[in-house]
C-alpha cells in the first residue's frame, strides 16, 4: 500500500474539519479514496486538540500525535556501518590490499546478531561517498600522492624605499589523503622559486610522497599533448632526488588536480582574506605571517570527518610518506652546449673547458650557483667552479691536449698565422701579440677567426688598414673593427700623419661615394 504523506493527510483534515467540506468534496479534492479520507477523519477525532492548534503544528508533531501506537525502533535493530571508518581504510588499500568485501566480513565479526548484508553494506558506504564534495570522491591512497598549484589570489609587497608593488606568488601543497596543507610566497613563478617551495613543502611535511601532480606551468612541463609529456630538466631533477614520480593534470582537467583547487580555495579564504589589510615589505615577512595562521588552518575541525587536517595527516600521511634524503636538493639549470673549437663550451657569457677528445661533440651543462659539471651521455666529463663575470675563462690543465694532437687539428696557432700572412703586415702583428698575451693559446681562437673573417665582407687590404687603425687606438675586436670599416675611419690620417693611404687600393668597389673617388 503506498504511503500518504502527512501533507496530504493535513489538508483532508483542514477541508473537512475547517472548511466544512463533506468526506466526498475532500476526497476528490486532495485525490485519495473516500474511505481513506474516512479513516483520517476518524483518527483526527481521538486527537485532544482542535482543528486550529493541529494545524500549528510541525510535521513531526503531527505524525506524532496521529500515530500515537508507532512503535519505536527496537533496542536489537541492525547497527549501520562506520562510514568514515571504511573510506580511512579504503585509503590505504594500496598498501594494505583491503578490500571492501573484507571489511564487511570483519563488520559482520563485530556485529554477529544484528548486521547488515553486503549489498546493503555497499549501498550505505555508496551513500556516504556521494554525499562527499567532488574532490573527496577520489580515494586517496595515504602518503601517495601531493597536488601542487599556484593561488590565482596574489599579495602586494611594498619596497620600503620607492614604494613601487610586486605581487607576491603564493605557492599551495596539499596532501591528498588527509589534505594537510602548506602554502610558500615568493616572488615569481619562475623555476628557481618554483623548485624552492617544494624542496621546503617537502621539509614542512617532514617526508616525501611518492607521485607530485602539478599544473602545467613551464616551470614543470615543457608539453603535456596526448603524444606525450616533456618535462623540464630541473624539475625531473628534483624528482629524482626526492625518488618521486611526476603525474601532471591533463591540461583543462580541473578535477584531475581538485584537492590542489580545493586547497587553494580554503588558503584564499582562511589565510589570504585575513591578511587583506596588512602591508608587507618582504616575501620573509609575509611567510612569517602565513607559519601563524597555516597551523591554524590545518588545525581547524572538518564536520564531515570531525577531525583535523593535522589529526589525518598524522594518521594517514605521515606514515606512509618517503623518509627525506640526506643530502639537501640543490638548485641546477640545465643546458645543451657544443664544444667548440678551443675544447671549451659556452655559457653565460663565461667559457669552460672540456677534455679535448670531445670537440664539436654535443654535451650538457648543469649549473648551480656554484658549480658547473658538464656531462657527455649522462656521464661527468668535467666539473668547474661558477664564474660570474662575463668574459671568464676556466680552463683546467689535463683537458689541455699534447702537443702533436694540438698541432694536427684544423685550427692551430700556424693556421691563424698563415691567414693573417694573406691579409697584411699589421694583422700578423696583432695576431701574434694575441697569442703571446694569452695562457692558453685557443682560447683566443674565437677572437681572431671572428676578427679574420671581416676579410670576406670588406677585402683584405681594407681590414689590413683598419686593423692597423684599431691596434694603434687599442680598440681590436669583432665589433669594434666591423665599425671601423662600416665607417671607414682607416682613410682618417693620424694626428702625427704618420701613416699615408694610398686611396687607389679602395677603388675596386661599387657603388662609391664622394670627392675623393673622382
Amino acid at each position: 500500500m503506498r504511503k500518504v504523506s502527512m501533507k496530504k493527510i493535513v489538508e483532508v483534515l483542514r477541508l473537512h474539519f475547517k472548511l466544512e467540506l463533506s468526506i466526498r468534496q475532500s476526497a476528490n479534492a486532495t485525490n485519495v479514496s473516500r474511505g481513506t479520507a474516512n479513516n483520517y477523519c476518524n483518527r483526527f477525532n481521538e486527537v485532544a486538540l482542535n482543528i486550529d492548534e493541529f494545524l500549528r503544528l510541525n510535521e513531526l508533531q503531527q505524525e506524532k500525535l496521529f500515530y500515537p501506537n508507532k512503535l519505536p525502533k527496537s533496542s536489537n535493530s541492525k547497527i549501520k556501518p562506520d562510514c568514515l571508518y571504511l573510506h580511512n581504510e579504503l585509503k590505504k588499500k594500496k598498501k594494505t590490499k583491503v578490500t571492501l568485501a573484507l571489511l564487511h566480513e570483519e563488520y559482520k565479526e563485530q556485529n554477529t546478531d544484528n548486521y547488515y548484508g553486503y549489498t546493503q553494506f555497499r549501498e550505505f558506504y555508496s551513500q556516504f561517498a556521494n554525499k562527499l564534495n567532488p574532490s573527496m570522491k577520489q580515494v586517496y591512497v595515504a602518503g601517495e600522492k601531493v597536488f601542487v598549484d599556484y593561488s590565482g589570489l596574489t599579495v602586494n609587497i611594498f619596497d620600503r624605499k620607492t614604494g613601487e608593488v610586486t605581487k607576491s606568488q603564493i605557492f599551495v601543497a596539499v596532501l591528498g589523503a588527509s589534505g594537510y596543507t602548506y602554502l610558500h610566497a615568493t616572488y615569481s613563478q619562475k623555476q628557481r622559486d618554483f623548485i624552492l617551495s617544494h624542496t621546503l613543502c617537502y621539509e614542512f611535511f617532514g617526508g616525501v610522497p611518492k607521485i607530485v601532480v602539478p599544473d602545467n606551468l613551464k616551470s614543470a612541463i615543457i608539453k603535456n599533448t596526448k603524444n606525450g609529456i616533456v618535462i623540464n630538466e630541473s624539475y625531473l631533477a628534483l624528482s629524482q632526488h626526492y625518488n618521486m614520480a611526476i603525474e601532471p593534470a591533463r591540461p583543462l582537467k580541473p578535477k584531475d588536480k581538485s584537492k590542489a583547487e580545493q586547497g587553494v580555495q580554503g588558503v584564499q579564504r582562511w589565510i589570504l582574506a585575513k591578511l587583506r589589510y596588512r602591508k608587507f615589505f618582504s616575501v620573509d615577512e609575509l611567510n612569517d605571517a602565513f607559519s601563524e595562521l597555516l597551523d591554524i588552518y590545518n588545525n581547524k575541525i572538518i564536520k564531515r570527518f570531525n577531525k583535523s587536517r593535522t589529526a589525518m595527516f598524522e594518521e594517514l600521511d605521515k606514515p606512509n610518506l618517503q623518509p627525506l634524503p640526506q643530502e639537501k636538493h640543490i638548485y641546477r639549470d640545465f643546458k645543451l652546449c657544443t664544444v667548440n673549437q678551443s675544447y671549451h663550451i659556452f655559457l653565460e657569457s663565461c667559457e669552460y673547458s672540456v677534455p679535448f677528445k670531445y670537440l664539436q661533440y654535443k654535451v650538457e651543462a648543469r649549473y648551480s650557483s656554484k658549480t658547473v659539471e658538464i656531462y657527455y651521455k649522462n656521464s661527468l666529463i668535467a666539473t668547474h667552479p661558477k664564474l660570474y663575470f662575463a668574459g671568464g675563462i676556466s680552463t683546467l690543465t689535463q683537458h689541455m691536449p699534447k702537443d702533436h694532437e694540438y698541432q694536427s687539428q684544423k685550427n692551430n696557432p700556424g693556421t691563424f698565422l698563415n691567414r693573417a700572412t694573406k691579409i697584411g703586415i699589421h694583422t700578423v702583428i696583432w695576431v701574434k701579440n694575441e697569442f703571446e698575451i694569452i695562457e692558453h693559446k685557443p682560447n683566443a681562437y674565437r677572437k681572431i677567426n671572428a676578427v679574420l673573417s671581416l676579410a670576406k665582407t670588406y677585402g683584405k687590404q681594407e681590414l689590413d688598414l683598419a686593423i692597423e687603425y684599431a691596434y694603434k687606438h687599442n680598440v681590436v675586436n669583432h665589433t669594434s673593427v666591423n665599425s671601423i670599416l662600416q665607417k671607414k675611419l682607416y682613410l682618417q690620417d693620424n694626428i702625427n700623419q704618420t701613416v699615408s693611404v694610398n686611396t687607389n687600393v679602395f677603388n675596386n668597389h661599387d657603388n662609391l661615394r664622394g670627392n675623393i673617388y673622382q
